[in-house]
């Protein structure tokens, strides 16, 4: 019996959060305008900011809503703004959490290892770290289709040139992998994946080589950021990015989250470990079903639910209170 022939049973939960590249102008004005518990979410934020994300998520500009510095914390706020509101509803907890990078930090809020203020905060210092890693338009990335993992690993070894390098960076999917590292180690990896077999090559629209080890200059300031925060133990077990391993002791939570903006994207992973664990079915939540679809991609016969606005919040509460 797959996950969609289970509504009205006992389903297994795995509680999903996007990354960037989710955020559009507008997301989270929704849940806003209806609940209190949002407008406390983003208000929290503000304060934590000392600035309005709240304008930036519903008034853009859009050019300024993508800088990375103001992209992680308003969808970081968004994203939790949808998650109270759905718990103030439906009560229902999850089995085991995890998000696609930044996300990983809406996971850790969600799972009790970190206040949503200091969340905030530390997420919007470490867009800031990784802008100023690498000089802008050095570093770049793009999304490899239809190659598999040893094969794109081998192009990009061979890609890469001394200081010039590529290396996986998001392992979303079968099929779907993003390479990331200078602008002309990419190029030549791009040019590379087409005869090793690549289907396709996108070139991303991004500030930066992240997830990759151009990225460990921002990853010694983030571990100074980290070790001045509070974080606890978790209540729920946090897959990682790094090792797709369930986390829940606070010393294992931070050193993933500083790894991983070096690190590799085990997405794909991720979603296996829940799926081994027993998991049966995910909720996405904030802006758009991006998540949703790659697992859709690992396994086609799982449930897959999504909250980011009334409409979808009353979808996903029909199925969860069956």
């Amino acid at each position: 019996m797959d996950s969609a022939q289970r509504v009205g049973m006992n389903l297994k939960f795995g509680f999903v959060f996007p990354g960037q590249g989710a955020q559009s102008v507008g997301m989270g004005r929704d849940f806003f305008d209806r609940y209190e518990t949002a407008r406390k979410t983003l208000a929290e934020a503000d304060a934590a900011l000392g600035f309005s994300l709240s304008t930036l998520c519903f008034d853009g500009p859009e050019d300024q809503l993508r800088l990375t510095y103001h992209t992680q914390p308003a969808l970081l706020a968004v994203s939790v703004a949808a998650y109270r509101v759905f718990q103030e509803h439906a009560k229902v907890d999850a089995a085991m959490v995890a998000g696609h990078s930044l996300g990983e930090y809406t996971a850790c809020v969600a799972a009790g290892a970190m206040e949503f203020a200091d969340a905030v905060s530390l997420v919007h210092r470490r867009g800031r770290y990784m802008d100023e890693a690498v000089p802008a338009g050095q570093g770049t990335m793009a999304a490899v289709l239809g190659l598999a993992e040893p094969e794109l690993g081998k192009v990009c070894q061979e890609a890469s040139e001394g200081e010039d390098v590529v290396e996986l960076a998001n392992i979303n999917c079968p099929g779907q992998i993003v390479i990331s590292g200078t602008a002309a180690a990419v190029s030549r990896a791009s040019e590379l994946a087409k005869p090793a077999g690549a289907r396709r090559v996108i070139p991303l629209e991004v500030s930066g080589p992240f997830h990759s080890s151009l990225m460990k200059p921002a990853a010694s300031r983030l571990n100074a950021a980290l070790s001045e925060t509070n974080v606890r133990d978790a209540r729920i077990p946090v897959v990682a990015n790094v090792d797709a391993k369930p986390h829940t002791d606070a010393q294992g939570l931070k050193s993933a989250l500083q790894e991983q903006l070096y690190s590799p994207v085990r997405w794909e992973d991720d979603v296996r470990t829940m799926l081994e664990a027993g998991v049966d079915a995910f909720i996405e939540f904030g802006p758009g079903t991006v998540l949703s679809g790659l697992i859709k991609k690992i396994d086609r016969r799982i449930m897959t639910l999504h909250v980011e606005d009334e409409a979808s919040l009353q979808e996903t509460l029909k199925v969860v209170t069956a």
